[in-house]
């Protein structure tokens, strides 16, 4: 079985969790094999035999965060029945993005997006681009079909994703849920 192939072993699988379970509490920045190995109860030779290469690995690291949010994305978009707006579901977008449980993923998130612009060409390639397109897409879920596609419509939901990105960041730095959450509310009221 190659390393491309789309169902990968069960092994490949578990040490993925495993190291995704790692890149949440440490991060990928410093990411070295050993240590990592270690911690997963592996070795670096088969890291590299089941991901090809470190780079590899780190980009089914990236492939697996960027499933949680996309899972997340989807759940979403589910749980809204096409009449909340823009408003509503920016709001049901903040009390996920400041959740406590979701901290680790989204310090991973930030970490990825800064190294995807750092290092266009590495293993973070095109991650800030593709999950601003998620985020950009599932907003424009909650608009009307008849504006959706204008100009006004796009830059409604850019500026939504500005406030949420930026008060997420604030937040992952601060730890104030309530100033940030406030910050949040009051420009997502002044849409309405």
């Amino acid at each position: 079985m190659s390393r491309s192939d789309p169902t990968p072993s069960p092994r490949r699988q578990e040490l993925l969790e495993a190291a995704y379970a790692y890149a949440l509490h440490s991060g990928l920045g410093e990411l070295s094999l050993r240590p990592l190995a270690e911690e997963i109860h592996s070795s670096p030779r088969v890291l590299l035999y089941l991901f090809g290469s470190k780079d590899g690995l780190i980009r089914a690291l990236l492939a697996r965060a960027r499933a949680d949010e996309l899972a997340h994305i989807q759940q979403v978009h589910a749980s809204q029945d096409g009449s909340q707006g823009l408003q509503s579901v920016a709001r049901e977008l903040w009390r996920w993005l400041s959740d406590e449980a979701h901290r680790g993923l989204l310090t991973l998130w930030v970490e990825s997006y800064a190294r995807s612009l750092i290092e266009p060409d590495g293993p973070w390639a095109c991650f800030a681009r593709d999950t601003v397109g998620d985020w950009l897409a599932l907003l424009a879920s909650s608009q009307s079909a008849a504006l959706r596609d204008t100009e006004a419509a796009l830059t409604q939901r850019t500026l939504v994703l500005a406030v949420l990105r930026g008060a997420m960041l604030d937040l992952l730095a601060t730890g104030e849920t309530a100033r940030t959450t406030s910050a949040v509310h009051r420009q997502l009221d002044a849409l309405g």
